[in-house]
């Protein structure tokens, strides 16, 4: 099979010290940023998302509730938006940007900006018929790329090892592997 790894949002703002932080996210990085360079013949593409925001209407909110509204984060071109420096020496075959004027968890719902490619066409053109997704975080942005991967067709796995999830409680965890594993994705623990 082709396989494809999707490394989902690991920008500053979600790391320690950003305007949007995810528990542990700073170590996810690092510890992508490893498994990048270990991994580096397993994959046919690496891609990265981002969130990049331009003007995303309620997805932004001075009282965020932190389910549907957020604080101000990865607004493009600022340092928020940028990938964690632990994943400098990375190379990523493409990299989609979304969120822009709206509310965008999956990397389904972004373009890749120089060829106004979607993710899907990118992956169908390759010939891509397995994902492994990682990243930030893992009960909004893994999950949704993980479900719309799936719903599209492609056998996914979540590689859990390599996430953190904004709302790190045990339950609310443990509701967010169910839902992937209801799905027919496989939740690497």
């Amino acid at each position: 099979m082709t396989k494809a790894l999707i490394v989902v949002d690991v920008q500053n703002d979600f790391c320690e010290g950003g305007s949007l932080a995810v528990r542990g996210g700073s170590k996810v990085a690092r510890d992508v940023g490893q498994f990048l360079i270990a991994s580096d013949s397993e994959y046919v593409l690496r891609i990265s998302t981002q969130d990049w925001h331009i003007e995303p209407g309620g997805h932004f909110s001075d009282e965020p509730d932190f389910v549907d509204s957020w604080p101000p984060h990865c607004v493009a071109g600022t340092p928020g938006a940028r990938l964690h420096p632990s994943l400098k020496d990375a190379e990523f075959e493409y990299e989609i940007l979304k969120g822009q004027f709206q509310a965008a968890y999956s990397g389904f719902e972004g373009w890749h900006d120089e060829s106004s490619h979607s993710l899907d066409m990118i992956l169908k053109r390759h010939g891509i018929e397995e994902v492994d997704v990682c990243g930030l975080a893992f009960d909004y942005c893994v999950k949704a790329t993980a479900l719309d991967a799936v719903d599209r067709g492609y056998k996914t796995r979540v590689l859990s090892k390599y996430t953190a999830a904004v709302h790190s409680d045990r339950d609310s965890v443990e509701t967010t592997i169910l839902e992937l594993q209801k799905a027919k994705v496989q939740v690497t623990l």
